[in-house]
This record gives C-alpha cells, sequence and structure tokens, in this order.
C-alpha cells in the first residue's frame, strides 16, 4: 500500500487464516470514523485488555495481569506500531495452533488476514498509526482442526502505550444461525424452491455479471411458467392437494433443469415466484433454441399426469420465453417481457409455451400508450375530422360525406381511425369521442350550408358504435347537437356496422328507432359482411344500406382476368332488394370508372372511393360542391 511496505510471510503458515480469505461484504472494514488516538476508558480493546489484567490500574502484582491475560478465553494479542505480535494469550495459540511465543514477532495482519482486502488493509494501517480509533471485520479463519470458523476481528489502541490490541471472537454459530434464517426467508416453504426475492437476487447478480464481462456467453434467458387452471384444483379438491400439486410441479421443474444440462454448470435456478407461477432462470444461455428446447420439455413434464395420495391430477401450462443479450437489460424489463410474453401464450390457447415478439409487443406497447393517452387528448385537441365525398352515380354530385376522424398523436403521428377506435370502444372512450365527432361534423356541415346557400346542401355521415348507444343518451346528444348547430336531422346519418345492428333489441332499438322518428338517417355499413340476414331490414328504422368494398373489387378489370359475373348478380339483387324495401345504396371502395359504371348499371344510388375523392379537408368538401361535376360516365 502507498508509503507502507508489503507485510513479511508469515512463520505459522500451515496455521495461518484461509488464503481466500472470504470478507464478509457489509463488515469487511467496520472502522471508527472519529480518528482519535487518546485514552479511552471502560470501552474497546482497551478495556477488553484491562480485564484480562495485563494494563491499567487493577491491584496486584503485574505477573498477575499476566496470568489474567493468558487464561482469558477471548483470543487476544499486543501489537506494535510495526504491525507485529508482541505478546500473545493462550486463546489465541490455540485458535491459530502452537504455542503463544511461537506467535511473538508474526505479522498480526498475516495471522487473521488482514491484507485480503485494500479497504481492510488500509484501515488498519490508520490504527497502526494512531490515526483511527477502531477496526472491526470478519474473517473466516481455519483452525488447527482443519474446519474453518467465522471470527470477528476488533483492533484498537491500548490506552498510554503505542501498542494495538488484537482479539478475535468466534462468530460461527451467530453465521450459521444467520445462514439459516436467511435460508428460510429467501425459500418457499410448501416447494422448497427460491423464492421471488432470491429470484431476483439472483437474477440481478447475473445482469451485472455479464455487464463486467465473465467470461460466459453474455445472454440470459427465462421461461416463466404458470399453471392452467390451478385455481379450479384449489377449489375443488382444497388447498392441501393443490401444495402436494406445487410441491410435485416443482421437482417436475428441477429434473427438467437438471438433465437440460444446466444443472452441472450452476446456471440455472428453479424458483416459484407465488401462486402457481415457477421461473427457470438460465444464466449464459446459449441463444432462443436452447430455451425453446427447455420450454417444450417443461411442457411435456407438466402435463404427465400426477398422483398424489390417490388423487391423479392432470394439468397443463403455460410458458413465456424471452432470450437476450444481458447488456441493456435489467430485471425489471426482463420480468415484464417474460410476462407480457406469458399473456400471450394464455391469451393464444394456453396448454403451449410463446417466445417473446419484440413486434408483438412494440404494438401492444403503442396500444397501452394510445389507450393511457386516449381521453386527454379530446380535451387537448388532438382529433380531427376529414371528409370522404359520397357522389350521385347518375350525375356525379356530391350529395353528402362521410367524416372520418385522424388523431394528431404527438408521437406516433397521424394516425387513422383503424389505430384506435377500436381501443376507444374497450375502454369506453369512444362515448367522449363520438360527441366529440358529432358535434364537429354537424357544425362543419352547417357551415357548409351557410357559406354556399343557392346549392343543395349535403348531408354529413357519422360512423355509430353500438357502445355510444349502451353507454350514453345517443338521441338527447344527436337532439342537443342538431339544436346546438341549426342543422336539419335530414342531413344528418349515422353509420352502424351490420354485426351492430344485428344485436340491437330494447334500448339500441328504441333508441334508433326515436332517431329515425327525428328524421336522422340511419345506414348500415359493410353491409354484406355479416349475418346476412335480412330479415332486420324489415323491422329496423334503416335508410341506406352501404355494400362493402369487398363486392365492388370484384368489378375490377385486372389483365389477364375479367370481373366475377357474380359480384355483379348478387349486387343487382341487393339493390333491388333494397329500391323495394325504399332504402337507398352506396357502394363503398369505388376506384375505376369501370366499376362506376357498372354499378350505376344495377341501379346503385352512390358511390364512395378513391375514384371521387380521398378524405380531404373540409376546404377541399366545400370546392366540390360548388364545382361541376369531373367525373364522366363510361
Amino acid at each position: 500500500m502507498p508509503g507502507m511496505s508489503a507485510p513479511p510471510p508469515p512463520r505459522l503458515t500451515a496455521r495461518t487464516a484461509d488464503t481466500d480469505a472470504e470478507t464478509d461484504a457489509d463488515a469487511s472494514a467496520d472502522a471508527d470514523a472519529d480518528g482519535r488516538t487518546g485514552t479511552r476508558t471502560g470501552v474497546g480493546p482497551g478495556a477488553d485488555l484491562r480485564a484480562a489484567g495485563v494494563i491499567g490500574g487493577a491491584a496486584g502484582r503485574p505477573g498477575d495481569y499476566r496470568a489474567a491475560f493468558d487464561a482469558a478465553h477471548l483470543p487476544m494479542a499486543l501489537v506494535g506500531r510495526g504491525g507485529d505480535v508482541i505478546a500473545a494469550n493462550r486463546a489465541l495459540a490455540a485458535l491459530l495452533g502452537g504455542e503463544p511465543h511461537e506467535l511473538t514477532g508474526q505479522s498480526a495482519a498475516e495471522l487473521v488476514d488482514l491484507a485480503a482486502e485494500a479497504r481492510t488493509w488500509q484501515a488498519y494501517q490508520e490504527v497502526l498509526r494512531g490515526r483511527q480509533a477502531r477496526l472491526r471485520c470478519t474473517r473466516r479463519l481455519k483452525h488447527p482442526d482443519g474446519h474453518s470458523l467465522w471470527t470477528e476481528i476488533t483492533l484498537g489502541p491500548v490506552p498510554g502505550t503505542p501498542d494495538v490490541l488484537l482479539s478475535v471472537a468466534d462468530i460461527s454459530d451467530r453465521r450459521d444461525l444467520q445462514a439459516r434464517l436467511r435460508h428460510l426467508q429467501m425459500h418457499d416453504p410448501v416447494t422448497r424452491l427460491p423464492n421471488r426475492a432470491l429470484f431476483f437476487e439472483r437474477l440481478s447478480a447475473a445482469l451485472e455479471a455479464s455487464a463486467y464481462g465473465s467470461g460466459g456467453t453474455g445472454r440470459i434467458g427465462l421461461c416463466y411458467l404458470d399453471l392452467d387452471g390451478f385455481k379450479a384444483v384449489n377449489d375443488t379438491l382444497g388447498h392441501r392437494v393443490g401444495d402436494r400439486l406445487l410441491t410435485a410441479v416443482a421437482a417436475r421443474l428441477t429434473q427438467c433443469a437438471d438433465q437440460s444440462g444446466y444443472g452441472r454448470s450452476g446456471g440455472h435456478l428453479v424458483a416459484r415466484l407465488g401462486g402457481d407461477e415457477f421461473a427457470l432462470l438460465v444464466e449464459d444461455s446459449t441463444g432462443t433454441e436452447q430455451l425453446a428446447d427447455l420450454a417444450r420439455s417443461v411442457l411435456a413434464a407438466v402435463q404427465e399426469p400426477f398422483d398424489l395420495a390417490g388423487q391423479r391430477l392432470s394439468v397443463s401450462a403455460s410458458i413465456g420465453v424471452v432470450e437476450r443479450d444481458a447488456a441493456g437489460t435489467s430485471a425489471t424489463g426482463l420480468m415484464q417481457a417474460a410476462d407480457t410474453t406469458l399473456y400471450w401464450a394464455k391469451a393464444d390457447g394456453k396448454a403451449r409455451w410463446t417466445l417473446f415478439d419484440p413486434e408483438r409487443n412494440a404494438h401492444r406497447m403503442t396500444r397501452q400508450a394510445l389507450s393511457s393517452s386516449l381521453r386527454p387528448a379530446v380535451d387537448r385537441g388532438e382529433f380531427e375530422l376529414e371528409y370522404q365525398p359520397l357522389v350521385d352515380l347518375e350525375s356525379g354530385v356530391v350529395r353528402g360525406v362521410e367524416a372520418l376522424v385522424r388523431w394528431n398523436h404527438p408521437q406516433f403521428g397521424t394516425l387513422t381511425p383503424n389505430r384506435f377506435i377500436g381501443i376507444a370502444e374497450e375502454d369506453g372512450s369512444i362515448v367522449q369521442l363520438g360527441q366529440w365527432v358529432l358535434r364537429t361534423a354537424c357544425r362543419q356541415a352547417r357551415r357548409w350550408q351557410i357559406e354556399q346557400p343557392s346549392d343543395s346542401p349535403v348531408f354529413v355521415s357519422v360512423n355509430v358504435a353500438v357502445r355510444q348507444v349502451w353507454d350514453s343518451d345517443l338521441v338527447g346528444d344527436v337532439a342537443e347537437i342538431l339544436a346546438e348547430t341549426g342543422l336539419a336531422p335530414q342531413l344528418l346519418q349515422l353509420e352502424l356496422t351490420e354485426s351492430a345492428v344485428m344485436g340491437s333489441a330494447g334500448r339500441p332499438l328504441q333508441a334508433l328507432q326515436a332517431l329515425s322518428d327525428m328524421g336522422v338517417r340511419i345506414a348500415i355499413d359493410d353491409f354484406g359482411t355479416g349475418y346476412s340476414n335480412l330479415a332486420y331490414l324489415s323491422r329496423l328504422p334503416v335508410s341506406v344500406l352501404k355494400l362493402d368494398g369487398s363486392f365492388v373489387r370484384g368489378f375490377r378489370y385486372e389483365e389477364g382476368t375479367h370481373p366475377n359475373p357474380a359480384d355483379e348478380t348478387i349486387v343487382e339483387a341487393l339493390v333491388q332488394l333494397a329500391h323495394r324495401l325504399g332504402l337507398t345504396v352506396t357502394a363503398e371502395c369505388v376506384e375505376t370508372a369501370g366499376q362506376a359504371a357498372r354499378l350505376r348499371r344495377v341501379g346503385c344510388d352512390t358511390g364512395q372511393g378513391w375514384l371521387y375523392s380521398r378524405a380531404v379537408a373540409p376546404e377541399r368538401i366545400a370546392e366540390m360542391i360548388s364545382a361541376r361535376p369531373d367525373v364522366q360516365h363510361g
């Protein structure tokens, strides 16, 4: 160390401390920081020495003090400023082996292994110099009979002298008790496997070791397992049988890990994380195939029937598998990925293993981010409406427009409805968003009407989710918005999907009927893709059928192919049926003049698609309303 020579080699090499010198991390250098070197009375090593009769103030002859020092049960030694033993008692000699006089002149640091750690060695030097009052550390020493014992080494100044008192206390029993308590604390009482706390400790240590380049593969793998239907076992057979099942599963998981070869290298950990959840951690994994092989063997092992005290049980498991480079991976991140993958395995049908998919996870994360920010986005004004014209197939005049919502997301850019409407329907924010869309569209339709009074007013068509009917007063909302904007009810069209309308009964049916009685038009969107049960057309207040684009696409001429005549026959029949029921028909996804011509020939009323326009800003729609039609009949 700087300023000090290295300690001399010990003379009693066969009796010194372990060369490994396993150091207790939390007690390696528990030194007093006050740095006092003066006399300390009543406490510390001086008090120990005084009690032993070697120094200070007790009545009697100096020889009696020496006799008491030699007879003390606590191993002790006087150490000079140079670090050599001046005197040692019999207890210390018995601990290290030999006679007390044989320890005289030995390096105290070598005897009790104080040089094994830089921090401890530096603190020891400070005590010898009188700059630090005390040092306490833990060392494992080797007893002359061959066994090792844990000791607590204490060093401190002897008051009134330049010497230092060294004492050695055997704390092996205390360490053993701590080890037993730690084992109980870190292991599951039912399966005897490591528990969640030990699992995360081991996982963190593995990631830290990989970060420092321990010479392994630098990768880590995890199989996160959950038993399918375990709750039913507890509910029907009782928790005692459930515990036996968990213990049997734990044994099979351990056997799978051992048979896979991980047990021999010590690079595996099978743990119970709680309930019926288990984890198999593979340190220094070699790739996804290794983890996949382990997952397959675990899945097969768990599916084998269990015989539990006369009860024969069959269970299955779902497993999430994650394998990745340890660099840049945190314990929390790895567990989140494993938990997500386990959810996928269950959602995909259970009794299977699923490998983590970054793309699928990115989609999930995006979906989660959209869900959490959807409601506030309405208040922040992040949504806007674009409009796609609905064109009369005979005249080419714009009769109406469909309002299509766009989300100008600050992180993900402009999002179309298919990215967020499903999420809005799931979390209920579709009600708030739907009200905004309805109000904005009606206000815009009224503005067009005011700005161009000489033209026939166009209607606006707004999509409505069935949840809006159930979770809000749609009739009241529509009436309020129409009154607020001044838009005539006949200029508002509400679109519902065929599957939503088919389930209309009770409140939804009453709402649709009230809206129709108000004068609002009801349209069936994507007609022909749902149940295709035409009976509901006669009992629901429907005004318009919007043919799904799959029918129209069959009208397209492509190189080397001809249109499917069946599509035209079906569309013609649907149009005739709708007209007989007093309904109008709109064809979606019209992209070519040829498609428009054939739709016009079979009697379709209006068309919507890129042939006429994509969804555009309201200013562009105003231009279309006042312009002469530029789509020629073909």
